[in-house]
């Protein structure tokens, strides 16, 4: 299990301050002992129609240099172009299905293999069903339109933001419905504990499925910080064999965060987790 940092807290997502270049951003996480970094689709680091073919390179170079996997990618959701794959209007899935496909090709330029797939939400007037139906085959045609790519698309069941997929029932059943091999699962911890659930329920339920994860405590806080049962969390993702990597989603829904801090809280309490509970798995007996 390796351990990433998502971007949303250094680039304004939800509100518009603090916020870091890319290229700074880069550097802070590689700073504080990261594996790798999460890059959200959005501005002011990787909105697609923003990257021409040398700043794709120069991203590349930068991760290289400071020796940071890219871990993942995920899409610019709600607001603006909305990037909603359940939408009524036929405009914007077609404009999701090029979103998803083009972030796919800059996934696999900067050397990832992961990205995140958000099934979107429901429009009132729009049933469920038909919702759920215009979801999956804008999820079928990208999996096929990017299976050259190496990348795999990871469906995340998001019950505080959302209305359609919310539970690991929800993208487990898509996952079927949609039936292809780069199509897998991940779960957001801060989502099951706004559920009222169970964090490894979600690590068993998903098993060998499971491809990536997003860690935070409730309330977007650091994992330690809060509620969340993370000792029980890691021995379930050690029974599964969960080998991907654990990327802290905390603290960019408020104003008032420190990134720096809140990074270096969330590994300061989830590297050493992690080691324990492998260790001790190594050595029952020690």
């Amino acid at each position: 299990m390796k351990i990433s940092y998502n971007t949303w807290a250094y680039s304004s997502f939800f509100v518009w301050v603090p916020a870091y270049t890319l290229d700074e951003t880069i550097k802070r996480i590689a700073g504080l002992g990261y594996d790798g970094i999460e890059i959200g689709a959005a501005a002011p680091h990787a909105y697609p129609p923003h990257l021409g073919a040398d700043r794709r390179k120069q991203v590349r170079e930068l991760l290289d240099e400071h020796g940071l996997q890219l871990s993942s990618m995920l899409p610019a959701p709600s607001g603006g172009p909305g990037n909603n794959p359940a939408s009524p209007y036929i405009e914007e899935r077609r404009a999701t299905v090029e979103h998803y496909k083009e972030l796919a090709e800059i996934t696999a330029q900067w050397g990832g293999k992961t990205l995140i797939y958000l099934p979107g939400w429901i429009i009132f007037g729009t049933t469920r069903r038909q919702a759920w139906k215009w979801s999956r085959e804008v999820l079928t045609e990208v999996a096929d339109a990017i299976a050259h790519t190496g990348v795999t698309l990871v469906i995340e069941p998001t019950s505080h933001d959302t209305n359609l997929c919310m539970s690991a029932d929800d993208a487990i059943e898509l996952m079927e419905d949609v039936d292809r091999p780069n199509v897998k699962l991940m779960f957001d911890t801060f989502h099951i504990m706004y559920n009222k659930e169970v964090l490894s329920d979600y690590a068993y339920k998903m098993g060998e499925n499971l491809k990536h994860i997003h860690i935070s405590d409730n309330d977007r806080l650091p994992p330690g910080s809060g509620v969340g049962d993370f000792p029980s969390l890691i021995d379930a993702l050690i029974d599964v064999k969960f080998d991907g990597f654990l990327t802290m989603e905390t603290g960019f829904h408020r104003r008032g965060i420190e990134p720096d801090e809140d990074a270096r809280t969330s590994i300061e309490y989830l590297r050493p987790l992690v080691e324990q509970k492998l260790a001790a798995r190594a050595n029952p007996s020690a």
